[in-house]
């Protein structure tokens, strides 16, 4: 009876154990992690819901997004995000032309969205994308 009893909680921790290892490799705060360190770009959004801000990265600086609703013609939209770096020192490399691709990235996925970008990058936009 107890060879029974040890069987099925090693059955139920090897579960637990599997479990564990699938939500870590799902974890998005962990493939932004990645993202970041090998320096390419990755977005992490939560479309559906626009109480969470949006995060990404590129060539190794993180970005975050506040994301504003917003009435367009049709229905209620995000249209408006403030886009702010984490750490300004990162930007270090960044041109001109890698903004207006995150700025088409964002447009892609919130068509309606006017992007702000917040201090020091706004210095860097002599002329807007529109």
């Amino acid at each position: 009876m107890i060879i029974i009893i040890f069987r099925i909680l090693i059955l139920i921790a090897l579960a637990l154990l599997v479990y564990t290892v699938i939500q870590y490799v799902r974890n998005p705060q962990r493939r932004l992690r990645i993202a970041k360190e090998s320096n390419t770009f990755f977005f992490l959004d939560e479309p559906d819901n626009s109480k969470k801000n949006l995060q990404f990265v590129y060539k190794g600086c993180l970005f975050e997004g506040e994301k504003y609703l917003g009435t367009t013609e049709e229905a209620f939209e995000v249209v408006n995000i403030h886009v702010i770096a984490r750490d300004p020192l990162e930007l270090r490399g960044l041109t001109r032309d890698d903004l207006y691709f995150l700025e088409r990235e964002i447009l892609i996925r919130y068509p309606h969205a006017k992007i702000e970008w917040k201090h020091p990058i706004n210095q860097l936009l002599l002329t807007s994308l529109e």
